[in-house]
């Protein structure tokens, strides 16, 4: 999968945070919620309007800011 069809950055929402699909939930809205301890599944409860595509889609989106941190 490619988060770049998933994740999207619109100044008009949410002040231009990486969010699900033009939706109001950031990445790191579901990031802080697998943080948190909820399970995939709880999210997709929780949230129905995401899809399990759309988790891993953040998880990627993550993994692929850090590899391109410039190390300070």
């Amino acid at each position: 999968m490619n988060y770049k069809e998933r994740i999207t950055i619109n100044p008009e929402i949410r002040r231009g945070k990486p969010c699900i699909r033009g939706m109001r939930v950031t990445v790191y809205d579901v990031l802080e919620y697998l943080a948190s301890g909820m399970t995939t599944e709880q999210i997709l409860i929780d949230f129905p309007y995401i899809e399990k595509e759309d988790i891993f889609a953040c998880l990627e989106y993550a993994a692929d800011r850090e590899r391109h941190e410039i190390a300070v």
